[in-house]
C-alpha cells in the first residue's frame, strides 16, 4: 500500500499534525504501536502554554474543545522547603497563559477530530528503509509494510525513522524520576494534600525533588526526582513494591512526613523512569522524503516543553505542508529551518550543567517566570 503521507506515533505531535493535514484536504495515516487508545495511561497533567501549544491547538482548530477539558484553579503553584515550609507560592488568577489539562483528555480531543481509520492501531514499526526519490518502506511487527512519498517519525525518543537522518542517540541526563499516586488525597491524607495545594508544588534539595500535581479527582501525581547514575537503581526492583518504595523513601529521609507521603503511602506501584535526552541542537541535513518532530527530533531534559513543542512541531509542519503543494522539498526545508533553532532556544534555558543540572532548580526557575 502507498500513502501520501505517513506518521509514525500517535502521541501528541503526530496527532496535531494528522489534524492539520485533514483541515488541509492532505491525505494522512498514523500508524501507533499501542493495540488502542486505551491501552495505557496517558500521563498525567499538562500546562499548555499560550505561545506554542495553545498557537497549535488553534491551527487545528480546537481551541473550543481545548477549553472544554481545563481544569481550573491548577495553574497554582508552590515551592516548599524540604521541612515543609511554603518558599514561594502563586494562585492561579486565570491569567497565568498556561491552564493545565489532562493528556489523557487532551489527546482524546485530538483524536475525535480525525475521520474514523485515520489511525491505525497495533502497528509497531519495526524497520525502515529508503527506495530512492523520496519514497521510503516502513515494516511493522504485524507483518505488514507501507511505502509513502513524506515519512514523518513522530515516534518518541527511540525513534525508528531518526536513523534515516541522524546517528545521534538518546543519553541518560543523570537523572530519574519515580512516579506515584495518592487517590482521594483530601479526605485520606489532608496534610500531603494541604502542601500540595491546589495546583502543582515542588520541594527541592541537592539531587533530589519531589514534584506533584493535583490532577482530576482529588488525585495527587508525584514525580520523584533522584540524580544519580543508571547503574545506582540497579538494586531498586519496582516489582516489590514494599521494598522499592523504601529504599526510595531513603533518599528522602528527614523531610516533612506530609512530603514523604508522597512516596511511601503511594497507591499502586512505583514506576521509575530514567530521563534520557538528545544532544544539544540536534539538527541534520535534508533528506527527500523524511522528517522528525517532538521527541524524536530534540528530546530533552523535562522543562514544561516538551508537549507544547512536539504539537507546535505537528501544526508547523502541517502548515508548511498546506503552503507549498506539490513540493514537499520546500515545506520540510521551511519547517527544520523554523524547528531547529525553537527547539534549541526552549531546552536553553536549563540552570548551569544542562542535561546534568538540577531538577528543581529548573523547575523552581519555570514556576517563577525565571525560565520561558
Amino acid at each position: 500500500m502507498r500513502t501520501p503521507v505517513t506518521i509514525i506515533g500517535a502521541g501528541l505531535g503526530g496527532l496535531t499534525l494528522a489534524r492539520v493535514l485533514h483541515l488541509h484536504g492532505i491525505p494522512v495515516t498514523v500508524h501507533e504501536a499501542e493495540p488502542s487508545p486505551s491501552a495505557r495511561s496517558q500521563g498525567g497533567m499538562l500546562d499548555i502554554h499560550d505561545y506554542n501549544g495553545q498557537l497549535a491547538l488553534r491551527a487545528a482548530g480546537l481551541t473550543e474543545e481545548f477549553h472544554a477539558i481545563i481544569l481550573e484553579g491548577r495553574q497554582a503553584m508552590r515551592v516548599l522547603d524540604p521541612d515543609g515550609s511554603v518558599l514561594f507560592e502563586t494562585a492561579d488568577d486565570g491569567t497565568g497563559g498556561r491552564p493545565e489539562v489532562q493528556r489523557g483528555d487532551l489527546r482524546r480531543i485530538l483524536l475525535d477530530s480525525l475521520p474514523a481509520g485515520t489511525v491505525r492501531w497495533g502497528r509497531k514499526a519495526t524497520a525502515v528503509r529508503p527506495l530512492g526519490g523520496g519514497r521510503h518502506e516502513v515494516a511493522f511487527a504485524d507483518g505488514g509494510s507501507v511505502v509513502t512519498d513524506l515519512l514523518v517519525g513522530a515516534d518518541g525518543a527511540w525513534s525508528r525513522v531518526r536513523p534515516l537522518l541522524s546517528a545521534a542517540r538518546p543519553e541518560y541526563t543523570g537523572r530519574s524520576i519515580v512516579e506515584t499516586y495518592l487517590f482521594d488525597a483530601r479526605t485520606r491524607y489532608p496534610a500531603t494534600a494541604r502542601a500540595v495545594g491546589g495546583g502543582s508544588m515542588i520541594a527541592s534539595s541537592p539531587g533530589r525533588e519531589i514534584f506533584a500535581h493535583r490532577e482530576s479527582g482529588d488525585t495527587l501525581h508525584a514525580y520523584v526526582g533522584i540524580s544519580e547514575p543508571l547503574d545506582w537503581f540497579a538494586d531498586i526492583d519496582v516489582t516489590d513494591t514494599a521494598a522499592a518504595t523504601a529504599r526510595i523513601a531513603r533518599e528522602f529521609t528527614g523531610w516533612a512526613p506530609e512530603l514523604t507521603a508522597l512516596i511511601t503511602e503511594a497507591d499502586g506501584a512505583p514506576v521509575l523512569r530514567h530521563l534520557y535526552a538528545l544532544p544539544a541542537g540536534h539538527r541534520w541535513e535534508r533528506v527527500p522524503g523524511v522528517t522528525l518532530l517532538g521527541d524524536a527530533a530534540h528530546l530533552s531534559p523535562p522543562n514544561g516543553e516538551g508537549a507544547n513543542l512536539a504539537m507546535l512541531d505537528g501544526a508547523e509542519l502541517g502548515g508548511a505542508l498546506a503552503a507549498h503543494p506539490g513540493d514537499v522539498e520546500a515545506a520540510l526545508s521551511a519547517y527544520e529551518q523554523a524547528m531547529f533553532p525553537r527547539s534549541a532556544e526552549a531546552a536553553a534555558w536549563l540552570p548551569e550543567g544542562g542535561a546534568g543540572g538540577d531538577v528543581g532548580q529548573a523547575l523552581i526557575e519555570l514556576i517563577s517566570g525565571h525560565g520561558r
